[in-house]
């Protein structure tokens, strides 16, 4: 069995001194696309894909596929700039359509040799392109993320918390050295178990963003070897499974108190997105109390909506998980 291809990547005083955090919306859209592409690989999103695959119907993602191809061996850099530590998906589709030309047609020809004539576009036209891209990108997320997206920022916050638990406890040699079991720490080396690059690195003292990550598998991806570009690391975060899954438990007594147990449970039921019928089917009540409902609890800001083809769905913001969260169990 061959061995897995290893970086080596040194890290000076600067680099550690800039070590970082950061979650990225846009990764999590373009890395999606492989646990739909191939759902064998990725059983931990069965349910989401199950939700997701038929609202996609009426969206064109093609050039998005085009660009993650299966079996993924690399994704263009261009397609997920580094991200700031928590930007908006628009931040980061606006540095993804101020991508230089020639960085856009180096990163296609990373990419295995196809007929498509989408990417051929792109290469030729990269500024008109980029532009295209970013539509279809955001058509796709409204679709397959933004729903789901408070629930994934909160888990990828939570893992960030860890991280940095770990690294109070047992310092940065703790951090690196328990953040994958790709990922080890040894004498001011960095170990990477890549999938495509090995050989020996220098950051140059440009820093490390650590990326925690809903989709990125069971690998660690990175970049960086790339000059100038930020070294950043993408690594799996912990306990995805369950972001797809309704609660059995019943909702928090504490929180019927304040909002009505009507509108507790259908707080507690959008852990998952889901439309107005679905709820009344669930919970057995007419669809108008449920509309009813909905809409009050999406004045005061703790669910929203978002369009997903044909179907309108509701899903808790973040002021609703922090509020479900910490009322407790029921």
């Amino acid at each position: 069995m061959r061995e897995a291809p290893v970086l080596r990547v040194a890290l000076g005083v600067r680099d550690l001194a800039g070590v970082r955090f950061a979650i990225s919306p846009l990764w999590e859209v373009v890395a999606s696309v492989r646990a739909l592409r191939s759902p064998e690989s990725f059983p931990a999103h069965q349910l989401w894909r199950d939700q997701v695959a038929p609202r996609l119907a009426g969206v064109d993602w093609r050039l998005l596929a085009d660009l993650v191809p299966v079996p993924t061996v690399v994704i263009p850099g261009f397609v997920c700039p580094p991200p700031a530590a928590l930007p908006e998906l628009e931040t980061e589709l606006t540095a993804l359509v101020a991508t230089p030309p020639d960085l856009v047609r180096a990163g296609l020809a990373e990419l295995p040799p196809t007929r498509s004539p989408r990417l051929a576009a792109l290469h030729d036209d990269p500024t008109t392109g980029l532009a295209h891209l970013a539509s279809v990108i955001d058509d796709y997320a409204a679709v397959a993320i933004a729903p789901y997206w408070p629930r994934m920022r909160t888990l990828l916050e939570r893992e960030i918390m860890v991280a940095a638990g770990r690294m109070a406890a047992d310092g940065l040699r703790g951090l690196l050295d328990g953040i994958d079991r790709h990922v080890s720490w040894d004498d001011g080396t960095l170990r990477v178990d890549h999938l495509t690059r090995a050989g020996a690195v220098d950051l140059g003292g440009r820093g490390l963003v650590l990326v925690p990550s809903v989709f990125a598998g069971a690998r660690v991806w990175s970049n960086l070897t790339e000059r100038p570009a930020q070294p950043l690391l993408r690594y799996p975060a912990g306990a995805v499974g369950t972001l797809w899954e309704r609660s059995v438990a019943p909702p928090s007594t504490a929180l019927a108190r304040v909002l009505g147990r009507t509108r507790a449970v259908l707080l507690h039921e959008l852990a998952v997105p889901a439309s107005t019928t679905e709820l009344a089917r669930r919970r057995g009540l007419s669809a108008g109390t449920v509309s009813h409902h909905l809409t009050a609890l999406r004045d005061a800001g703790l669910v929203g909506t978002h369009r997903a083809g044909r179907f309108l769905l509701y899903a808790r913001t973040g002021s609703g998980e922090a509020l479900v969260d910490g009322a407790g169990p029921g």
